[in-house]
């Protein structure tokens, strides 16, 4: 399977697009100005207290206080407390923990009050980003992620990832790190780190092992609410957590992110820094490998599959449902239970792309077409399981129920993705009648006049629907609209035909291809 990486820069924001056999499987926004990633560690100052949840209201700089239960405080959360006390006081004047002397483990069983009182300082770390209406989840067991590994603080365990089925593998690992591994730092081996070299481990170790240093050097100065050290940004933690040897090609059409990412690869991979292209095309990234596409029919209510089926998706907020239709798909020399079938194996992967596409988390209910079989209900339900194998997320998959629905449950650490597909119409502003369309072009004539003539505009750029383009462009050389504007305005003026634009949509661009506002 070939995958790709599409990163798509624009002023306000990055659109990450991974592509699976030019399929378009997961979709990420980040903000320009977006805080409070899923990672980032945080100086924080307890608010409140809440002995009857067990909980506290941690002050992190977010809108709404940040949600800090007694099961998210971590076994160490006595050692960290200490090892912020020492900073401030001046008692650790290193970052490493050579000679700190860790505190006891905390009871399983406790209460929130015996360990954060209010006001109290905090090292957090932020376990899942806000969601509508309420502030991050945080917790006290720090954890740094890199590549090969992941460095736990105030823990000596070391743990190997559990997809790795080499047994004599396994212990090479938990042999190696046993020697190279800071005293007093917990080790968690990643998948990716099967077969690796000593110098691949070690890098990853001493790149982590200075992140800590990092932190450390900022708690030094830092007072609540501050983030003391940022995750790294939703690109490079993709590249970490995915790159292999299946990834064919990463696009970026930003020169800035093209650099970092380049930067990036070299340490982690430097044989993949090849497949790192700038793309410089005239067509928008997305348009040009045919993702705007593909989003326009995956994020809408209806989602249609090729044999003709469909999928209607409903939301609340914690609860996502799917509805599964046949539509107009049924094969006449198949029974009714075969077409079923068929049509519900089809939803499995679509259901399963959706999930990861839109990250849904919570609870979400798929309600496939009755089937009587108890094999084809298995041959269902292991379809499905099969095709959430490469969801990253936590999930639990519970078999067919009596009434033909299976449940899912799937962790949700960020806003769900929603982008809305149904456009108002530009001409109508919704209201459902437009000006008559043969003065359409009239109306581009006029404000190109203005452009050019009153703005004082030069290598202009007009985008339309791509049907409007051809009509501009109908008649060739020296006999079409843009051949006249040319003659009219003694400049050549760009037609580019947008598959985003509506049918009665243009917008002027100047020689930066920032909108030129009439």
């Amino acid at each position: 399977m070939n995958q790709e990486l599409v990163i798509n820069s624009t002023p306000s924001e990055v659109v990450i697009a991974l592509l699976h056999d030019k399929r378009l499987v997961e979709l990420h926004r980040e903000k320009d100005n977006s805080k409070f990633s899923v990672g980032d560690i945080y100086l924080g100052r307890a608010k409140k207290v809440m002995t009857g949840l067990n909980a506290a209201f941690v002050d992190v700089g977010y809108e709404k206080d940040a949600f800090l239960h007694y099961l998210d405080l971590g076994a160490q959360a006595q050692s960290l407390i200490k090892y912020l006390e020492d900073i401030k006081t001046g008692k650790q004047n290193v970052s490493n923990l050579m000679y700190f002397k860790p505190s006891p483990e905390i009871k399983k069983d406790g209460k929130i009050n015996d360990i954060v009182k209010s006001g109290q300082h905090l090292l957090v770390q932020v376990a899942k980003e806000p969601i509508s209406a309420k502030g991050p989840r945080i917790t006290t067991e720090i954890s740094l992620a890199g590549r090969y590994l992941v460095l736990i603080p105030f823990s000596d365990k070391i743990s190997v990832s559990s997809k790795i089925r080499n047994f004599e593998e396994k212990n090479r690992l938990k042999a190696l790190m046993q020697k190279i591994k800071p005293k007093n730092f917990g080790v968690i081996v990643r998948t990716v780190a099967e077969s690796k070299s000593v110098a691949d481990l070690e890098g990853d170790l001493n790149d982590l092992t200075k992140r800590w240093d990092d932190c450390y050097q900022a708690l030094k100065t830092s007072q609540p609410p501050m983030r003391v050290l940022g995750e790294v940004d939703r690109t490079s933690a993709i590249l970490r957590d995915f790159l292999n040897a299946s990834f064919n090609a990463i696009h970026v059409n930003d020169p800035t992110i093209y650099e970092d990412l380049k930067a990036y690869i070299k340490t982690i991979s430097p044989d993949k820094v090849d497949i790192l292209k700038l793309y410089n095309g005239k067509v928008p990234i997305f348009d040009a490998y045919g993702i705007e596409k593909q989003i326009k029919s995956l994020f809408g209510k209806t989602v249609h599959m090729k044999s003709g089926a469909y999928l209607v998706i409903e939301h609340t907020e914690a609860l996502h449902v799917f509805d599964v239709n046949s539509g107009n798909r049924a094969k006449s020399e198949n029974t009714q239970e075969q077409n079923a079938l068929d049509v519900n194996l089809e939803a499995a992967v679509e259901v399963a792309r959706q999930l990861k596409v839109r990250d849904m988390g919570g609870i979400i209910v798929v309600d496939f077409i009755d089937l009587h079989s108890p094999e084809n209900r298995k041959l269902l339900y292991d379809k499905l399981k099969e095709e959430m194998k490469s969801d990253r997320a936590k999930h639990n998959i519970l078999p067919p129920s009596k009434f033909g629905l299976i449940q899912i449950t799937r962790q949700r650490l960020r806003p769900e993705v929603n982008i809305e597909v149904i456009e108002t119409c530009p001409s109508c502003g919704g209201t459902g009648t437009v000006q008559p369309s043969i003065l359409f072009v009239d109306q581009i004539e006029n404000t190109l006049g203005f452009v050019i003539k009153e703005q004082n505009q030069k290598h202009i750029t007009l985008n339309v629907h791509p049907y409007v383009e051809a009509f501009i462009k109908r008649g060739g050389l020296f006999r079409s609209r843009q051949w006249k504007w040319y003659f009219d305005h003694k400049q050549w003026v760009k037609v580019q035909g947008m598959a985003s634009q509506g049918i009665l949509e243009f917008k002027f661009f100047n020689k930066d291809m920032d909108e030129i506002v009439v």
